[in-house]
């Protein structure tokens, strides 16, 4: 019975359009939730006199979508004198959180300092997508290029 219940109240029925808005803002909202302040700060670690404190980039996408639509036209038979027609409609939604370290932040009597995480897949990737870029640009302007009518 329990099983029931929460299948009937996912399925959105096309008569209430507040049914659907308030589905799509329940998943976005817990969406959200994945990016709190605990995804972002980790658990304080105490290690001799010193606090340390790994911090985390955290990134949210989401998008939903929503259409309908109907038609008539003949079936098979062109000449026939009765028309087909359909309606349908559809939506969907859907989200991701990414998230990677970038830095551990340490308290200690000497003071509080911010030590960033290097993270090396990042810098190669920046440099084949920049060589990538140079590559395209030089093989455009080494082009031969078509003037007026000729």
């Amino acid at each position: 019975m329990a099983k029931q219940a929460a299948k009937a109240s996912t399925e959105l029925k096309a008569e209430d359009p507040m049914q659907a808005i308030k589905a799509v803002q329940e998943s976005h909202e817990d969406l959200l939730k994945t990016a709190g302040p605990g995804m972002v700060y980790g658990r304080a670690i105490k290690y001799e006199d010193m606090t340390i404190i790994p911090t985390a980039e955290v990134l949210v996408f989401s998008g939903f979508g929503y259409a309908s639509g109907s038609g008539s036209g003949f079936g098979e038979d062109p000449e026939a004198e009765e028309t087909s027609g359909g309606a349908g409609e559809g939506g969907g939604g859907g989200g991701k959180t990414l998230s990677r370290p970038v830095a551990v932040v340490i308290a200690s009597p000497a003071g509080v300092r911010v030590e960033p995480i290097f993270d090396r897949t990042k810098v190669y990737m920046a440099a084949i997508t920049a060589v990538g870029f140079m590559v395209a640009m030089m093989m455009r302007f080494m082009r031969p290029r078509k003037f007026f009518g000729k």
